[in-house]
């Protein structure tokens, strides 16, 4: 039995703090995991950067609900939901995710949480389980799935790698040469193709 587990941000749907970067003319709110593997402190650096400018969590679902899936991204999950289960682990929270989900066709998605204040202001983060994404395959592998894998970031390469096949999609040119081994793809069908072959 089979299951593919995609990432969220930059392979579904456009990444949020960078378009809310955009949005607030913040550009060190630009920094995501491409450029910073350690997701608590990239996370502390976001939240410390959003109290400095007296922003809060409605500031950010007011970008995201302007945000749409990247062309082609319900099209390609509802083409892979015909063929083997799918399931969505992001490292992104509830608050942001859910109505992205909708526009999605409510896939299953596996991510985390924020701890929000009564003003709004995000106080932390909260991570479902240490090493998330890992730690989701890994589980999965123990009631008898076989993983299929696909990200672009430093914090999918555990998942990939721990996964029976893994893929990087729409990834940076330095992942793509620290990781070569991974075939890497650009476009949904190609991505589409690669895992019906190891289906």
């Amino acid at each position: 039995m089979n299951i593919v587990c995609l990432d969220m941000e930059g392979v579904l749907v456009p990444e949020i703090w960078i378009t809310f970067a955009d949005v607030t003319g913040i550009p060190e709110l630009r920094r995501t995991t491409r450029d910073e593997p350690n997701y608590d402190k990239l996370m502390e650096y976001r939240i410390n950067i959003l109290k400095e400018h007296g922003l809060g969590l409605k500031e950010i679902q007011d970008t995201i609900a302007k945000i749409d899936p990247l062309p082609g991204a319900k099209e390609f999950l509802d083409k892979l939901r015909e063929i083997t289960q799918v399931i969505v682990i992001s490292d992104t929270f509830e608050q942001f995710a859910m109505p992205l989900m909708k526009k999605l066709g409510y896939p299953t998605l596996m991510c985390n949480t924020l701890v929000v204040g009564e003003d709004g202001t995000i106080l932390k983060h909260k991570m479902r389980v240490e090493k998330s994404k890992l730690s989701t395959v890994k589980a999965l592998q123990t009631i008898g799935y076989e993983t299929i894998a696909s990200g672009d970031s430093f914090n999918d390469l555990a998942m990939i790698q721990a996964s029976k096949a893994g893929f990087l999609f729409r990834t940076t040119e330095q992942i793509k040469k620290d990781y070569p081994q991974y075939p890497a793809f650009e476009e949904f069908d190609d991505l589409l193709e690669a895992i019906k072959g190891v289906l």
